[in-house]
C-alpha cells in the first residue's frame, strides 16, 4: 500500500503508542486523523506533526458506539476515505489480581480495550467494502498471547479478544481486499506503566521499548503490497525476549 496521501485514523492517538504512529503516518505522508477522548492531548500531538499534510483531530470515547461511529465518519467525512484504522486505545487498572479485580473495571477494561475496537471496525468496514480495500491494525500485547499477573485477566483478556477479531476480519473480508494484523509488543515506555501496582524505575524503562518502535512496526505492515497480510507481528525488548 502507497502510505503517502493515504488517509489514516488513529484512536487512541493522543499517547503512547497511538501518538507515535500518528506521527509515524503524517511524516510517510499520510493524511491522519488522530481520535480519543481528551481535546488537549490530540491537539499536542497534532501540534509535532511533519508532513505534506497536518494531521486533524477528532474527540469522542470509542467505548460508546455512537461517538466511535461518529470517530469514523469524521476521518473519511474529511477526506473522502478511510485506508487505515490504528486501535491503539488501551486502559489497565493498578488493582488487576484475581483478588482484588472489580466488576467495575473488569467492565471498563474490556470496554476500552476489545468492544472500543470492534465498534470502530464494525463502524470502517462499510467504508472499506465500498472501497474494496482497507488494513485495520490493532495494538495487542503479550499479555493477550501469554496471560498472566503482570498484565492480568481483564487486560490479557482484552488484548486477545483483538487478535480473535482480526483473524475474522482476515477470514470473512480478506476476499474483498480488507486485511487486518495484530501488534503485540512486550513491555513499551508509555504512560500506562503509571498503572503498575509497582512503581516502573529508570532503569527497567530503559530496557523496553519505545512507542517508536512499535510505530515502525505498523508502518511496515502498511507499506507491504495488498497481496500480503501480516497476521500478526510480536515485538519484544531484546532483553526480554518471548519464546
Amino acid at each position: 500500500m502507497a502510505i503517502a496521501d493515504s488517509v489514516v485514523l488513529v484512536v487512541g492517538g493522543g499517547s503512547g503508542v497511538g501518538a507515535a504512529c500518528a506521527l509515524a503516518f503524517a511524516a510517510a505522508g499520510a493524511r491522519v486523523v488522530i481520535a480519543g477522548r481528551r481535546a488537549d492531548a490530540l491537539a499536542g500531538v497534532a501540534a509535532q506533526g511533519q508532513g505534506a499534510h497536518a494531521i486533524a483531530t477528532a474527540v469522542g470515547d470509542a467505548g460508546d458506539r455512537a461517538q466511535a461511529a461518529q470517530l469514523v465518519a469524521a476521518a473519511a467525512q474529511r477526506h473522502g476515505r478511510l485506508d487505515i484504522v490504528l486501535y491503539c486505545a488501551g486502559v489497565n487498572t493498578p488493582r488487576r489480581r484475581l483478588a482484588e479485580l472489580s466488576p467495575d473495571d473488569w467492565d471498563r477494561l474490556l470496554q476500552v480495550n476489545a468492544t472500543g475496537a470492534w465498534q470502530v471496525v464494525h463502524a470502517a468496514l462499510p467504508l472499506m467494502r465500498q472501497q474494496r480495500g482497507g488494513l485495520v491494525i490493532a495494538i495487542s500485547s503479550t499479555s493477550g498471547l501469554r496471560p498472566g499477573p503482570l498484565g492480568g485477566a481483564a487486560y490479557s483478556a482484552g488484548k486477545a479478544a483483538l487478535s480473535a477479531l482480526c483473524r475474522v476480519i482476515n477470514a470473512e473480508e480478506g476476499a474483498g481486499g480488507i486485511r487486518a494484523s495484530v501488534i503485540s509488543p512486550g513491555e513499551i515506555d508509555t504512560p500506562l506503566l503509571a498503572q503498575r501496582p509497582t512503581p516502573v524505575s529508570a532503569g527497567q524503562r530503559a530496557r523496553m521499548l519505545q512507542p517508536a518502535d512499535v510505530a515502525a512496526a505498523a508502518l511496515f505492515i502498511a507499506a507491504l503490497p495488498p497481496r500480503a497480510t501480516v497476521a500478526e507481528l510480536v515485538i519484544t525488548p531484546t532483553t526480554q525476549p518471548f519464546a
